[in-house]
């Protein structure tokens, strides 16, 4: 492997033809650069849209009232009905593989005019009737102050959390947000934190920007909800399938409610975990092809080669003839052709490899540097373990390239390839 007089020959070889040498290699160079190129797109596309969920627990299901199709035990259809304070114990109580439960109400928005004021700046938010626990399912960054805590809910307090947006509104530049006072819908709350999302391409209730968060059960008292909750949103624990919980869910608020098991519309239910599993699927799916077109062009110039050392096998029979006379063994003839084939294709291919992993590089700090980093593609690379198996496999590929031609090369009698003209 490691003979000097070998490589000498072989180098010799490959520059008897420098042309042949050259297009020899570039297809392989190009199978291999081609398939970096298409792997970093395809994980820059995936890391855009994975990005977009931040923190957000994809093990999470949202669930929400809707008019019954089914009449049942005496009540008509298209009844509309509400979830209850009540129907959160029972929950906890009666599904255990609940991790996170976060009740929510809403109000307000961009349709319903200037909903909040602080002395002449006004602006219309949404605003969340929330627990704690949703700050475990849709996570945001607290730049200022805190979160809602579950002193806020059994005090019903009057304090609020506000986003970024909201707080360009209604503040100056740089003033202090917390321990102000916000008139929200007629009622004055006090700031006690200002937030910004973690995720924005996820929103349930509207812009979290624009959003503000007051404990659940103050909204209830002070805007006439009694015990009515909007929805439901929770996630499942570890092991346990959201679909299950989902179902558990449905089942037990039908029957608290007076619905129809069998009513397929009275509750509306969005599954995070299906739609995210759904997508990781599609990326695989896309990887799986990226590999399959990658390795195939990849082949192709590896059969090249193939064929390239068949060529250089024929022109050197009478060679080959003579160190067989003189004693050279079958497996010094094999080992020289295939370490010949082996180096043409892995040079080629790592050659090939660097230049795509530094165009790669290059696209991914143009976009860093420019701020012009897309939601739908960030950070197009390659791990290290992707541009390990490549290595391995064009080792596998230059020695399988070369195996077919030594085999030739040694099946000639020395006789024979000493009279080849």
């Amino acid at each position: 492997m490691f003979d000097l007089d070998r490589w000498q020959e072989i180098m010799s070889a490959l520059k008897k033809n420098k042309l042949r040498t050259f297009f020899t290699a570039f297809g392989v160079f190009w199978g291999v650069f081609m398939l970096v190129i298409m792997l970093g797109s395809g994980n820059g596309l995936r890391n855009g849209v994975t990005g977009d969920f931040g923190d957000f627990a994809t093990n999470s299901v949202f669930m929400w009232t809707r008019p019954t199709s089914i009449p049942y035990k005496g009540l008509p259809r298209s009844r509309n009905y509400n979830f209850k304070n009540d129907d959160v114990e029972a929950l906890r109580r009666e599904i255990p593989e609940i991790e996170y439960l976060a009740p929510r109400t809403e109000g307000g928005g961009s349709q319903s005019g200037n909903n909040v004021i602080r002395g002449t700046k006004s602006g219309a938010f949404s605003v969340m009737g929330d627990y704690p626990e949703w700050n475990l399912i849709d996570p945001v960054v607290i730049t200022t102050g805190r979160f809602l805590n579950h002193a806020d809910i059994k005090e019903k307090r009057k304090v609020a959390v506000i986003g970024n947006k909201v707080y360009e509104v209604l503040f100056k530049q740089g003033e202090q947000a917390i321990g102000q006072y916000l008139q929200i819908q007629g009622i004055y709350f006090q700031v006690v934190g200002v937030f910004k999302p973690k995720n924005s391409g996820i929103n349930f209730g509207g812009d979290k920007e624009q959003s503000i968060f007051i404990p659940l059960t103050t909204f209830q008292r002070v805007y006439n909800w009694g015990d009515v909750i909007g929805w439901f949103a929770f996630t499942s624990k570890p092991g346990t399938p959201a679909s299950e919980v989902e179902e558990k869910a449905a089942s037990l608020l039908k029957r608290r409610h007076s619905v129809s098991p069998d009513d397929p519309q009275a509750i509306g239910s969005f599954n995070m975990e299906k739609e995210y599993n759904k997508m990781k699927g599609l990326f695989q799916g896309i990887n799986g092809l990226i590999w399959i077109v990658g390795i195939g062009t990849l082949m192709a110039g590896v059969i090249g080669i193939s064929n390239i050392m068949l060529v250089i096998v024929k022109e050197r029979t009478k060679e080959i003839g003579i160190q067989r006379a003189i004693g050279a063994k079958p497996w010094n003839i094999i080992s020289q052709i295939i370490t010949e084939s082996v180096f043409l294709t892995t040079f080629a291919g790592y050659v090939g490899l660097v230049i795509g992993v530094g165009i790669l590089e290059g696209v991914n700090y143009i976009l860093a540097s420019s701020g012009s980093e897309s939601d739908m593609f960030k950070n197009p690379s390659i791990d290290f373990n992707m541009a390990l198996t490549a290595l391995v496999i064009l080792v596998i590929s230059g020695a399988v390239a070369g195996l077919i031609p030594a085999r030739k090369a040694v099946s000639i009698k020395p006789i024979d390839a000493l009279r080849y003209e």
